[in-house]
C-alpha cells in the first residue's frame, strides 16, 4: 500500500516538473451544404473550436472544409441534421494531433 501511495506521488510529482502537454486527434471535415444554411453550420463548426480551412461551390450546395477537435464533434449529425432541415451531409476523417488549449487542458486535468 505505501509502494502504491509512494509511486503515486512520484508521478504527480513528474507531471508538475515534466509540464507535459496534452493533444488530441483533429478531423478533417466536409460538410456539404445549402446556401440558406450556410450561416448556421459555420456558426456551429466556429462553436466546436473548429478552423475553416476552405470554402467552395458544387452544384447547387456550398462546401466548407474545416479542422474539427474529435471531442467537439459528438453529436454533431444531429446538430447538422436540425440546423438544416436534414438537408445537409458530412465527412469526417482524422487529419492529425494537436495541443489542447491551455483553459480546456486545466479543466480535464483538474490538477
Amino acid at each position: 500500500m505505501a509502494f502504491r501511495i509512494a509511486g503515486s506521488m512520484a508521478i504527480k510529482e513528474a507531471l508538475k516538473k515534466a509540464d507535459p502537454v496534452l493533444m488530441e486527434p483533429v478531423m478533417d471535415v466536409e460538410v456539404v451544404v445549402p446556401e440558406e444554411y450556410m450561416g448556421d453550420v459555420m456558426g456551429n463548426i466556429s462553436s466546436r473550436r473548429g478552423k475553416v480551412s476552405e470554402m467552395g461551390s458544387r452544384a447547387n450546395a456550398r462546401i466548407v472544409k474545416a479542422f474539427v477537435p474529435l471531442a467537439e464533434m459528438f453529436g454533431y449529425a444531429t446538430d447538422l441534421r436540425s440546423k438544416t432541415s436534414g438537408r445537409a451531409s458530412y465527412t469526417m476523417t482524422f487529419h492529425h494531433y494537436d495541443e489542447v488549449p491551455k483553459s480546456v487542458a486545466e479543466e480535464l486535468l483538474k490538477i
